[in-house]
């Protein structure tokens, strides 16, 4: 029964050429369904995935605060223009940046009260949608899933 699903899915006539590609294929079809449930939570909120990934890091962060470079590394899904998207939070109060005046090179990016404000209406909605997705599954799946995907992100490079 492997791969019928997902070939039906994707609308294909032929079967995948060997199973890497229907695991790589899958992965990419999961993601995306996942994140689109993900955007009918934070559409309402006017916040995209990855500026909700920025908030999430810069609370973690604490008071210290982190730079640029710091919250490139920490995203989950890289963004190309970090600048641009910290512009977009700044602009709505969610964070602030300060450039150090020991060191002028280093600007601390750090979460304003506005930010922890709406990452705390947003906790409960995103945990419901996080949990509603994988009720279907039980924890042991859960684990060997979560197993299983950090096995595969360990590839040679």
């Amino acid at each position: 029964m492997s791969g019928k699903l997902l070939v039906n899915d994707l609308q294909q006539a032929k079967p995948f050429r060997h199973l890497e590609e229907e695991l790589f294929l899958n992965i990419q079809r999961t993601a995306d369904a996942m994140l689109q449930e993900m955007l009918d939570v934070l559409r309402p909120f006017g916040l995209s995935p990855t500026q909700y990934n920025v908030l999430r890091i810069l609370r973690s962060a604490g008071d210290s605060g982190v730079t640029c470079k710091d919250i490139g590394a920490r995203m989950i899904a890289r963004d190309p223009d970090i600048t641009r998207l910290l512009d977009r939070l700044e602009r709505r109060n969610l964070l602030t940046r300060n450039r150090a005046k020991e060191d002028r090179r280093f600007v601390a990016i750090r979460i304003t009260s506005e930010g922890l404000d709406l990452l705390r209406e947003l906790d409960a909605p995103i945990e419901l949608k996080q949990l509603a997705l994988m009720q279907h599954m039980g924890k042991e799946q859960l684990h060997s899933t979560v197993e299983l995907l950090e096995q595969l992100r360990e590839w040679p490079k």
